[in-house]
């Protein structure tokens, strides 16, 4: 796939999909404009008629909502091209040539480019754009690591005191991260991947453990640079997919030396590649 400094090829990666999406959001249906008479135009009025109210409220808070979400989708296509190796570690990619392959203004990826900033993701390079973070393989086997120190101690809890029904809820989401690996897209996975583990750690009743073990997950999930050990194949995703099943098994049995064997072994693997885990 080739790719240059202003922004990568449209080979069947996300970017036509996600750009006919958020140009349809740029461009809400139904947004016709409320005709006013010439005179309330002007802020006049007549004897026969009341004064026209104040400006309106709503239509000026309407393009406020609508890029907000062209923002929202742009994020979510451009986490997933990271995790699918459509956005490269070490290339630099503009947001005006990034919106044109969206069919959105530069504004709502700038914005969006400006989150990943935030989480790490990217850098910005000044009067260029922004950069795709290199990682190695150490800094993925940290992240693993701390993974580990967060997740392990409360699944292990929630082994002790979530019955058994309340695991057999969560067997749909580990069937669905096995179906998302059988199609061997990594950020298909990715996110179903992330929707198991939330779901299973939101029975702790925890909101912020919940969301700094999504932020470590989703990090994990980015591709090392040059590819290098974290290019997963279809085997290896399915593969981490069937551990998830395996874990409800442990779970439901109160298994805790299985638990904490299969919840290592699976974060030992997100420290070996990227796209899963």
């Amino acid at each position: 796939m080739r790719q240059g400094a202003q922004g990568s090829a449209d080979t069947g990666t996300p970017w036509a999909a996600t750009a006919a999406v958020a140009a349809a959001a740029a461009e809400p249906a139904g947004s016709a404009r409320v005709p006013q008479q010439a005179g309330a135009a002007r802020g006049e009025h007549t004897h026969s008629e009341p004064p026209a109210p104040a400006v309106p409220v709503v239509p000026r808070a309407r393009p406020v909502v609508q890029r907000a979400s062209v923002r929202g989708q742009i994020l979510a296509a451009l986490r997933a091209a990271l995790v699918a190796g459509d956005l490269r570690p070490g290339e630099v990619y503009s947001a005006p040539v990034l919106g044109e392959r969206f069919g959105v203004s530069a504004t709502p990826v700038r914005e969006a480019m400006q989150q990943l900033a935030l989480e790490g993701a990217v850098e910005v390079v000044p009067n260029r754009g922004f950069r795709v973070v290199e990682r190695g393989v150490r800094e993925l086997a940290e992240l693993a690591e701390v993974r580990a120190l967060i997740e392990v101690p409360v699944m292990l809890r929630l082994a002790r005191t979530v019955p058994a029904e309340r695991w057999a809820e969560m067997r749909p989401l580990a069937e669905a991260t096995v179906r998302a690996a059988s199609t061997g897209c990594r950020a298909t996975y990715a996110e179903s991947d992330r929707g198991f583990h939330r779901a299973v750690l939101s029975l702790s009743g925890n909101e912020q453990l919940v969301q700094i073990a999504e932020d470590l997950h989703r990090r994990a999930q980015w591709p090392l640079v040059g590819g290098g050990p974290g290019i997963r194949g279809r085997a290896d995703l399915v593969a981490d997919a069937h551990e998830h099943t395996a874990l409800l098994d442990a779970l439901v049995a109160r298994d805790l030396d299985v638990v904490r064997a299969l919840v290592g072994e699976h974060f030992a693997g997100a420290g070996a590649g990227a796209g899963g885990a």
